[in-house]
């Protein structure tokens, strides 16, 4: 008797599907109208969007992706299937049925688990590709498949790999990624910018209520009051990769970037860290993104082309983006790992 697959839903945020205003107001209207995203009020969270949001936001962001779409089509998605089926073909079928899932967007999440719900499968791991835990990521996937599970009769078993921002594999292939291009660029300095988020969902996340930004160094160590904390894993995730790669400790810094509106967000900025770093004298810098796994609009047109503009416009020479793991050998090798330990050794073991 054969035994059914193993399920594995590897889920990234999404993306447009075409570098066009209506395109991206369809995909800003989904992605904004997400509580988890945009956490007000119901009424007020609509009218920010129709209002304000939705009639001036789509043009400018379909000129943002227009710089940086492919023949392929964009990045996330074209880097996010390579990913799917380099894993797929190390976890072949008929043992596993590995698909792909977008929280907003296409191939949605809902189809995807449906699929390995064809496919027989009564186990699925689930991977969100978001190595930092936050509401509006893992939170929301996590909410949406939680959902499609508890509506069939017959619910299967769900697993998910948790946050892996310390995960040594997943340090080891970001370090392994930079090296040759830090080696390069010639950097005199390493800039981690990390996604931002608003500080009031960190406080939301502090079940304590009296340890988020209580003091200046309330994420240099993780514990029971911060272990969900965003800001306190991405100071994890860029100490951890600066000793991999050996910086010295003035020779890097870590920065959040992507802020929108006008509440406070987790600092420094990264808008504000590089022209910084410029009147310190540095002239040379490359900037790593350790909150993406792949490439996207916010690696290849914020940071690539936006803010390198930017860098030279205060006095710098050169701002170099390290490209982000997307389908490399040793990120799929690294993926491939985490989902076979997570599966467990004898089930793992089905097809190794």
């Amino acid at each position: 008797m054969s035994l059914p697959p193993i399920g594995i839903l590897l889920s990234n945020l999404g993306t447009p599907e075409a570098p066009r205003a209506p395109e991206v107001r369809r995909y800003l209207r989904q992605f904004l109208s997400d509580p988890r995203v945009i956490d007000i009020p119901a009424p007020v969270r609509r009218m920010l969007l129709e209002l304000v949001i939705l009639p001036r936001r789509p043009k400018a962001s379909a000129h943002a992706y227009a710089k940086v779409w492919t023949d392929a089509g964009s990045p996330l998605m074209v880097f996010s299937k390579a990913l799917r089926d380099a894993v797929a073909a190390a976890l072949p079928e008929p043992q596993w049925k590995v698909v792909l899932g977008m929280r907003y967007g296409q191939p949605a999440l809902e189809g995807a688990y449906d699929e390995l719900i064809r496919a027989g499968c009564t186990r699925i791991i689930v991977m969100p590709l978001y190595p930092q835990y936050a509401s509006s990521s893992t939170g929301s996937t996590l909410e949406v498949l939680y959902a499609a599970a508890a509506r069939a009769w017959n619910t299967p078993s769900l697993a998910v790999v948790p946050p892996f921002y310390e995960d040594r594999r997943f340090i080891d292939a970001f370090a392994a990624v930079a090296r040759p291009v830090l080696a390069t660029a010639q950097a005199e300095h390493v800039l981690m910018s990390f996604h931002g988020l608003p500080e009031r969902h960190l406080r939301k996340g502090d079940a304590s209520g009296t340890h988020c930004f209580a003091t200046p160094s309330c994420c240099d160590v993780i514990g029971p009051n911060n272990a969900t904390c965003y800001r306190a894993q991405c100071h994890a995730t860029a100490r951890a990769i600066a000793t991999r790669l050996g910086l010295a400790p003035d020779g890097w810094s870590l920065s959040f970037q992507s802020r929108l509106g006008r509440t406070p967000w987790i600092q420094p900025y990264t808008d504000e860290v590089l022209p910084a770093l410029a009147k310190r004298g540095i002239r040379r810098v490359a900037v790593m993104c350790p909150a993406f796994t792949a490439d996207c609009l916010e690696t290849l047109e914020e940071i690539g082309i936006r803010a390198a503009e930017d860098w030279k416009a205060v006095g710098g020479e050169e701002l170099v983006l390290v490209p982000s793991l997307n389908a490399t050998a040793v990120w799929v090798d690294a993926v491939v790992a985490m989902l076979r330990e997570h599966a467990g050794p004898e089930i793992a073991a089905r097809s190794a």
